[in-house]
């Protein structure tokens, strides 16, 4: 009879920053065989809701006619909504609301609006907010008066960059995100990570990105961490939103297709595997094997100094994919020259050690691997 064989995640610890669900997180992992070290990045509390500037920025909100309004997340607008009734405002606010044209960017808060019997004119299929902005950046928006609700983080930036553009912009900061009450736990997930003790973390929310980078700043650690992950330590989101708080840092992150935890566990079984035996991939018709910085091309041995093996590293997160050459400038080794320059050195190097074939370059875009299939 043979033995059973190992769940997929066994040998592996994995981090898990989650504050909620996380039961059902920790029981997917663990059946799977993982050692999973809980440290919540956020409060188990609920969202904090700041009464008095919600109250004053609905007041602003209904002071005069709106062009524009973006929302960013159903659970920030029912928290608005459900103030608004409160106060005795909400078919004032609704109303308002309803004489804009309403951009969402995502189902949850598709789902809020058309609960109030609001309608969205155009929501991405990404479910990221820089696709929102996209969609208007062609667009004549001087003069436009233009509302935002924030989702839990500042969007003074895109407050900001709206403004230059000529728009009266009105940021509603329905709830602020609190981090967890006992920062413990995090510091010493921080060292996990630096010390490259865990081989994943999980975030759940884009906030819980930010307060793990906070931490980790706190502690004079968040250098190591980012270079943690860059590495060894695998970053894994539950969607794009989330993944898209690492690339402040230059960190590379996997997501799922659809962003659901049940998902990114399912990609995390296969990937930390993968990764764990070494990532093969045939790039200009020649076998390209990875594992760790140990590089063999048909079998034989190719030596890469840190830079090249850099941009490897970037270009090998998604492979086929293309990445510009800001996202690859910040993978770079500290003490590289920080301009676009140093990545086309680091290209050049890689090109010559692995063939001349094996990175294409898409005009005004960045670079890819030049995979088969």
């Amino acid at each position: 009879m043979n033995p059973s064989p190992d769940p997929p995640l066994a040998g592996f610890r994995v981090g898990v920053t989650a504050a909620r669900k996380v039961e059902e997180q920790v029981g997917l992992l663990e059946r799977r065989g993982a050692e999973v070290v809980w440290a919540p990045a956020l409060s188990l509390e609920d969202n904090h809701v700041e009464e008095a500037h919600l109250r004053s920025a609905t007041d602003d909100v209904l002071s005069r006619p709106i062009d524009l309004f973006l929302a960013t997340t159903g659970i920030g607008l029912r928290a608005w909504f459900a103030a608004a009734d409160r106060w005795g405002l909400l078919d004032q606010l609704l109303a308002r609301l309803g004489e804009a044209e309403i951009l969402a960017r995502g189902p949850k808060s598709v789902g809020a609006l058309r609960a109030h019997g609001l309608r969205e004119l155009w929501a991405p299929a990404s479910e990221e907010f820089e696709d929102v902005l996209e969609h208007l950046r062609g667009r004549d928006l001087d003069g436009q008066r233009i509302v935002v609700q924030e989702h839990g983080q500042s969007l003074s930036m895109v407050a900001h960059a709206l403004r230059r553009r000529g728009a009266d912009v009105t940021s509603v900061a329905v709830y602020r995100v609190v981090a967890a009450e006992d920062p413990e736990p995090m510091f010493h997930l921080i060292d996990q990570i630096a010390d490259r003790e865990v081989h994943a973390v999980t975030f759940t929310a884009a906030p819980a990105v930010a307060a793990l980078m906070e931490a980790a700043g706190s502690t004079g650690r968040r250098e190591d961490v980012v270079s943690a992950f860059q590495a060894d330590v695998l970053a894994c989101c539950v969607g794009p939103v989330t993944a898209a708080a690492f690339e402040l840092w230059g960190v590379p992150s996997i997501f799922p297709e659809r962003s659901r935890l049940a998902a990114m566990i399912k990609q995390l079984e296969v990937e930390l595997p993968s990764r764990s035996a070494g990532t093969s991939i045939v790039v200009a018709g020649r076998t390209l094997l990875l594992h760790g910085d140990d590089v063999l091309l048909d079998g034989s041995e190719v030596k890469l100094s840190p830079a090249p093996l850099a941009v490897l590293h970037a270009l090998l997160v998604n492979p086929g994919h293309v990445v510009s050459r800001g996202d690859l400038l910040a993978h770079l080794p500290s003490g590289t020259a920080g301009s676009e320059h140093a990545v086309e050195m680091a290209v050049a190097r890689l090109r010559s050690a692995i063939g001349t074939r094996s990175v294409q370059t898409v005009v005004k875009r960045g670079y890819r691997l030049a995979v088969s299939g």
